[in-house]
Parts: C-alpha cells; sequence; structure tokens
C-alpha cells in the first residue's frame, strides 16, 4: 500500500517577513527530496511546518495512505548541531524518544540495540557525547532517529558542521541507511553536490519569500553516482542547479554582509 507526503500550497509568515509562498511537492515512500536555495530562503522554516515545529499562516501537510506498523513518530529530525544530551551515554541518548511512548522495557532495549547496531554504535553504548568525535555524535543523532522508525525522516544540514573527510564517510553511511531502509526524507543542504549525492530529487527554492522555482529529478540512480560515467550527468546538473540560484545567492551573501 505505502504512503506519500503531501505538502500543499503552504505559506508562512514572521510578523512582517513572509518566510515562504505557496509551497507544494508531493514525495511517493522511498524517495529523497534535496531542498536547496540562497540564504533565508526558508529551507529551515519548510522543515519546521513539514515536522509540526512550526503551524503554517496557510497551506496544509499530510501523510496520505499506510506508515509502516512499527513506525512511532510520523517525523523525525536529523539536525546540524548534533542536539544530544552531554549527560546521557550513547544508549541513553539514543533511547529518549522512546520514553514518550508506551513501550515495555523489553522491547525499548531492542529498539536501541537494533539502532546502534543499525549506526556501528554498539561498542560505543555507554560512552558520553564528549568523548566521541563530531562524525560519532552525528550518528548517535542518526541512531536516535532511527529508533521511533519515522515515516519520514527530515534532514536539516545534517553534515555541515563536519570537516569533509566526516563528511564523505556520513554520506556513505547515509546512503547504506537509505538503501537499507528505503527511507524517505527532505534533505535540507546549501551543498549542491550533496544534495545530486543524496537525493532523487532537488527542490531548488528562491529568495525570500520562498517559492519553488523548480524540482529537478537527478538523472543517474543512487547507486551508480560514483562511477565515472555518471560524471558528465551529474556535472551538468550541478552546472543548472548554480545557475538557477547564483544571482540569488549573491545578494542573500551581500544581505548577510550588510547585516
Amino acid at each position: 500500500m505505502g504512503f506519500e507526503l503531501a505538502i500543499a500550497n503552504v505559506s508562512h509568515s514572521y510578523a512582517k517577513m513572509r518566510a515562504l509562498e505557496d509551497v507544494s511537492v508531493t514525495l511517493n515512500e522511498g524517495e529523497i527530496l534535496a531542498v536547496i536555495g540562497p540564504s533565508g530562503c526558508g529551507k529551515s522554516t519548510l522543515l519546521g511546518v513539514v515536522g509540526g515545529l512550526i503551524a503554517p499562516s496557510s497551506g496544509s501537510v499530510s501523510l496520505l495512505g499506510e506508515t509502516p506498523p512499527d513506525t512511532l513518530n510520523p517525523y523525525t529530525f536529523i539536525f546540524q548541531d548534533f542536539a544530544l544530551l552531554p549527560w546521557r551515554s550513547v544508549a541513553g541518548n539514543v533511547g529518549l524518544p522512546l520514553e514518550h511512548h508506551r513501550l515495555g522495557v523489553g522491547e525499548r532495549k531492542a529498539r536501541v540495540a537494533d539502532a546502534l547496531a543499525r549506526t556501528g554504535l554498539s561498542e560505543f553504548a555507554d560512552a558520553l557525547p564528549k568523548q566521541l568525535s563530531g562524525g560519532m555524535r552525528q550518528r548517535v543523532g542518526i541512531a536516535r532517529a532511527l529508533v521511533v522508525k519515522p515515516a519520514v525522516f527530515l534532514m536539516d544540514e545534517p553534515l555541515s558542521a563536519l570537516d569533509a573527510q566526516t563528511r564523505e564517510l556520513l554520506m556513505d553511511d547515509f546512503e547504506d541507511i537509505w538503501r537499507r531502509e528505503k527511507t524517505t526524507g527532505i534533505y535540507v543542504t546549501h551543498n549542491l553536490d550533496e544534495a545530486i549525492r543524496m537525493a532523487d530529487r532537488v527542490m531548488v527554492l528562491r529568495r525570500r519569500p520562498g517559492r519553488v522555482r523548480e524540482i529537478v529529478a537527478v538523472p543517474v540512480p543512487r547507486g551508480e553516482r560514483r562511477k565515472p560515467a555518471a560524471q558528465g550527468a551529474l556535472r551538468a546538473l550541478h552546472e543548472e542547479l548554480w545557475a538557477n540560484i547564483r544571482e540569488e545567492a549573491k545578494l542573500a551573501d551581500r544581505e548577510v554582509a550588510r547585516g
């Protein structure tokens, strides 16, 4: 049966500032949508609306159809800054979302153990966040999201705080997880190469108020994007996406500089 995520005519304002304007897109189960655009185009606001943290000024977000039977939360965030509790162990941080659900002790432990195993963290279950590298802390964030087996992952620049080598390793991890889990998600990023590597489609938002400029399918299957034969098509897509946001990115950069 499956499900789909329908974002319909979503607009949002903060006081007098219009952040989003009439954004519509539908995701099918198992699809990753990357969202890119110049600074201030409302990418994070859109994630907040989808995840229920922000009530839109108008429009709607709906999960249509049947979500997986073991899903505890329909939406789960993976944040840029890890958002871990420093006094809790890795296992304690991963298990935190389960405390809001009526689960037996056995099921709770099993879910935590499974999420740790799927992210390569089993041997670090008792470690504190301060004992881990940035990449390992973000793996804890991924495991914390996996533990509730959400229908939709909402990822707000999850790799931007990491160095280049760690980012590459985490992208490998994301790809492995998404292939196994058939993940559905929205992936916000400023990095065009990241968007092209991670997503099935890329949605480009215009500068404030954020409106859909275009939605482009990545023309190479995700498992084949690192092969030499795919590089020409991916470079062409990169150039197309950058051409669509270059001038607005310059304006956003000057706006930030003046601020």
